[in-house]
């Protein structure tokens, strides 16, 4: 790993980042000097990634970490402050598709779960995470929305319910925390190749393969994205980069809602 500078020093939590685009955003974060918690329920996969940033001359620790839980957050969050120091980078990355039916066919425990993971996580993570950002008087909050919060489409009607919320949400913390030098901004990927949309593609019926080149031809540039390119968006609103840089949505979609 060649360690960059555009966030060394900062210490950030990323959520979920076991896998997919939250691993990329660890990884990426740690290349350019934070010290990064890598949180997640996936024990094992969460570890490797540590091991890993570690072993490549970057700093990183693992919590487990199930973002519906308030007891859980607030022990994770004291844990890392204790380890590395005060939290000025948090990111939302934490979430689950959920069910692919329509909204007539969808039963309250589907919708209550996503919206426990997707809305009520991102909830609790920034509460939490928010009090050493207004000590420090320095901050920035990402949080991981969707195109799906910003265009619908006829499938997962609680994810997009989901995803919108998580951008409107973006919008009001960065009005209310702005006076403690904190941003707080949202990435809306298009489809990003990880194993969360590979399982919602299969699930369709049919090959993987068929159905990822299928979704890529929907974008554009006529491919779907990598988790590194969400990750590098992240770094850069992360970074004092953005410092002008508040409430605002970082669309990195391949074209997707350009049409």
């Amino acid at each position: 790993m060649n360690m960059g500078i555009r966030v060394r020093g900062k210490v950030a939590l990323v959520t979920g980042s076991a896998l997919g685009i939250g691993r990329a955003c660890a990884k990426v974060l740690a290349s350019e000097g934070a010290a990064v918690a890598v949180t997640d329920i996936n024990d094992e996969a969460g570890q490797t990634l540590v091991d890993e940033i570690c072993a490549a001359g970057g700093t990183a620790g693992f919590w487990h970490l199930d973002v519906s839980s308030e007891q859980e957050v607030k022990d994770v969050v004291r844990m890392v402050k204790s380890k590395f120091g005060q939290i000025t980078i948090l990111v939302n990355n934490a979430g689950i598709s959920g069910v692919n039916k329509p909204t007539h066919e969808v039963n309250t425990e589907d919708w209550d779960r996503l919206m426990a993971i997707n809305v009520k996580g991102v909830f609790l993570c920034t509460k939490h995470v928010l009090p050493c950002m207004m000590g420090a008087r320095k901050g920035s909050i990402i949080n991981i929305s969707s195109i799906y919060g910003m265009v619908g489409a006829p499938d997962v009607p609680p994810y997009h319910a989901s995803k919108g919320a998580v951008r409107l949400m973006t919008k009001t913390d960065a009005i209310t925390y702005a006076q403690y030098g904190i941003r707080v901004n949202s990435v809306n990927p298009g489809f990003i190749y990880t194993p969360m949309v590979e399982a919602y593609l299969t699930s369709k019926g049919g090959d993987a393969e068929t159905w990822k080149k299928a979704v890529g031809g929907l974008h554009p540039l006529g491919h779907m994205g990598e988790p590194e390119d969400i990750a590098y968006g992240v770094l850069y609103l992360a970074s004092e980069e953005s410092k002008f840089v508040t409430g605002s949505e970082l669309v990195i979609d391949g074209g997707y809602t350009a049409q």
